[in-house]
């Protein structure tokens, strides 16, 4: 299930899509985009939480992760899905 975003959660994302769409990014490739943003572990925590990005560990460092953003179309459609549902 995607939940519904955070304005300042979805700025960020909006930055992240831009930058990398659905390819992969390490927290390093993030930190650079968002300019070293203190916020960054809380805001991955909350957007995989939210069902908006996919982490894996990477094959050649078991120490790092993967992320990978989900397509805000997809994430839209089944965010209005979800509300459409709702009385």
């Amino acid at each position: 299930m995607v939940k519904h975003l955070p304005e300042w959660i979805m700025k960020r994302y909006a930055k992240l899509w831009l930058k990398f769409k659905e390819k992969d990014f390490t927290k390093s490739d993030a930190k650079k985009i968002l300019n070293k943003d203190s916020s960054l572990p809380v805001l991955l925590s909350e957007l995989r939480k939210a069902g908006w990005l996919e982490m894996k560990m990477s094959e050649d460092d078991a120490r790092k992760t993967i992320y990978k953003l989900k397509n805000p179309t997809i994430n839209f459609e089944a965010e209005l899905k979800e509300l459409a549902k709702q009385k």
